[in-house]
């Protein structure tokens, strides 16, 4: 019996102490057991900084995250769709389209045809050439502005015998229009130079949405870059470029002529589009409509299916599936992207 009793205080004492050593450690270690807490969460944690871009990408393409880089495998495809007569198309949904890239279907993970903000640069041609056209240009600017979200940033560019950033990214259209006041033609036209400023430029915006809208009455003339070079920078800088064209009847130099087909170009490979008038009061209404079809793009978003990270030039084509019987539309879409390299 004396043994028993000694076995069972001896029971006792062994199970009182491990509880004190559990409640000692509980006050004393918090720390450590917090850490081991951490270390449960961290993982996902750790493959978020990617991961949580495609995320909030799935909930709605959230504007408020940093822009896409390059090595993110999501490509994301603004998309603008106009009828026979040249009206933008909204309504669609992601099953009546389908994006191609080089000739592979992809699947379509994002869809959105939502209005979301957009960083957006202007820039305007203050050449001499532009002296009876700059008050409309000046109106055709600040209209193109009004039109947008109110989240949207913008900054302004102006050039003649070299490009020249007036106004920083700014929420304000009173800022851009102050800084318009000043616009004095004169010189000579530097248009890709301008543009390169812009593409680099947008290096510091804020939304994955961007895009520029230029305003001009001729060719170039005066720039260092060509036009190859200025297309391999917009096949880099993932940037949709609008252009206004605004051009005499005749064309009194060859860069005159070869004005429209340049717009056309540098647009047409990024999913924008050139508008050509021969009428200086036709501009207010232009950046208006250019204004009205950025509001209303879709986003398509796809990861492909074979990510190869060799640095070249990925195709891309969106067509449209459509019932029977539907008008024929158009599609505007950038052509293509560039895949990372490996360091």
């Amino acid at each position: 019996m004396a043994q028993n009793w000694k076995w069972s205080c001896s029971k006792s004492l062994s199970f009182c102490v491990a509880l004190l050593a559990l409640v000692v450690g509980q006050f004393f270690f918090p720390c450590h057991a917090q850490s081991a807490l951490d270390q449960v969460h961290v993982t996902p944690e750790i493959r978020s900084e990617q991961a949580a871009d495609s995320e909030e990408h799935d909930a709605g393409l959230n504007t408020h995250t940093k822009p896409i880089r390059v090595d993110v495998d999501l490509v994301l495809v603004p998309v603008t769709v106009t009828d026979p007569i040249d009206r933008v198309v909204t309504g669609l949904n992601r099953e009546n389209f389908q994006v191609l890239e080089d000739k592979r279907p992809q699947e379509i993970r994002h869809f959105s045809s939502e209005d979301v903000p957009v960083s957006l640069g202007v820039v305007l041609d203050v050449s001499h050439s532009m002296v009876s056209k700059m008050a409309r240009a000046r109106e055709a600017v600040l209209e193109f502005l009004k039109t947008a979200n109110p989240q949207d940033e913008f900054f302004l560019i102006t050039f003649s015998d070299r490009p020249e950033e007036v106004c920083d990214f700014t929420h304000s259209v009173e800022n851009i229009q102050n800084k318009l006041v000043y616009t004095i033609p004169r010189g000579r036209t530097a248009l890709l130079d301008a543009i390169y400023l812009g593409v680099s430029k947008m290096r510091q915006a804020r939304y994955p949405r961007k895009a520029l809208l230029i305003i001009s009455d001729g060719g170039d003339n005066h720039s260092r870059y060509t036009d190859g070079e200025i297309k391999s920078l917009l096949k880099e800088g993932d940037v949709s470029v609008y252009a206004i064209g605004i051009y005499d009847r005749t064309f009194a130099t060859d860069e005159e002529r070869l004005g429209p087909e340049l717009l056309a170009g540098i647009t047409g490979l990024t999913g924008g589009r050139a508008f050509t008038i021969d009428n200086p009061n036709y501009l207010p209404a232009t950046a208006d409509r250019i204004a009205i079809e950025l509001r209303h793009q879709y986003v398509l978003g796809y990861r492909p299916d074979k990510t190869v990270a060799n640095g070249k030039w990925h195709k891309i084509k969106v067509r449209l599936h459509l019932r029977k019987g539907f008008p024929a539309l158009h599609v505007a879409a950038k052509s293509g992207y560039y895949a990372p390299s490996e360091e």
